[in-house]
């Protein structure tokens, strides 16, 4: 809501912003914004309450988003996934977290950084491939894919239940739904994903 301080970042990203001026907390404001064709919203206003009024507006609104708040007190969390967000990020808490990490393991905390922040040197990443209904990996061994040829390292499996299963073994079988967690290089990820995608051929009938 404050044009200045917008003005300041369109500036800073070379005139490419787009936005609205306005107050989040109003219907009218986030139908301006589109919220009803968004893919997701992000609520990240300093106030708890707000957020709240926001992500309620915005799940009535468009019942397909993907919908982060910001929760300023760790408490609120639960109040903001009963109003419809999908995730709830508590800066206060996360940050504790860091601060811990820093003193106990400062490097494994330093690789982590590499490798889920962009620009730090390096193409590898950490990345979620879901394998679609009619992939040929469907029912295969893990270790019989061609996934680690591919250049991936398979570091988990988010189960189509929800559950995760982490440093998988080669006798695990894939299943349709699932997501792979995977740390690879980014074109070794177009290109899994690419494999993922292919069919399995027909089987023939007599």
């Amino acid at each position: 809501s404050n044009e200045e301080r917008i003005e300041e970042i369109d500036k800073e990203l070379g005139g490419e912003l787009l936005y609205i001026v306005g107050d989040a907390t109003d219907d009218h404001v986030l139908e301006e914004a589109g919220v009803e064709r968004a893919k997701g919203v992000i609520s990240a206003l300093n106030d708890d309450k707000a957020n709240l009024f926001v992500t309620i507006t915005a799940r009535a609104l468009n019942p397909t988003a993907r919908i982060v708040s910001k929760a300023i007190e760790f408490s609120t969390e639960a109040k903001l996934r009963r109003a419809g967000a999908d995730a709830v990020v508590s800066p206060n808490y996360i940050g504790g977290v860091r601060l811990l990490s820093e003193m106990v393991s400062p490097h494994a905390l330093d690789f982590l950084d590499r490798i889920l922040q962009h620009g730090t040197g390096t193409s590898m990443g950490i990345e979620a491939i879901e394998i679609p209904e009619g992939s040929a990996v469907i029912g295969q061994p893990l270790s019989q894919t061609d996934i680690r040829e591919a250049g991936a390292l398979v570091v988990a499996i988010h189960q189509p239940d929800g559950d995760y299963l982490y440093n998988p073994s080669g006798e695990h079988k894939l299943k349709a739904g699932a997501s792979l967690i995977v740390l690879a290089d980014k074109e070794d990820v177009r290109t899994l994903r690419s494999s993922l995608l292919s069919q399995r051929p027909p089987s023939s009938r007599p």
